[in-house]
């Protein structure tokens, strides 16, 4: 447990900060599976509005510190690529 002030005051901040965080990865996820049931539907034109969607999202993520840079580019490739395969 803390016991300095400062100890205190950061132990409160980091439960604030894994709020907004977990709000936020949240927030990502809920888009990329709009991608992916839009790759699921088939719907190419539904799957490159999700994709267009989801790619400002995943770029937040990395600006706010929530997923490496790497990994977001990761994802937004074999997204897009997946999209671009659909007929």
């Amino acid at each position: 447990m803390a016991n300095t002030p400062q100890a205190k005051k950061r132990a409160r901040q980091n439960e604030r900060r894994f709020e907004v965080n977990k709000a936020r990865r949240s927030r990502v996820r809920t888009f990329l599976r709009k991608v992916e049931e839009a790759i699921e539907g088939g719907d190419k034109q539904v799957a490159t509005e999700a994709l267009r969607a989801a790619q400002p999202e995943l770029a937040r993520g990395v600006t706010k510190g929530i997923f490496h840079k790497n990994t977001v580019a990761r994802k937004m490739s074999r997204l897009s690529s997946r999209v671009k395969a659909l007929g």
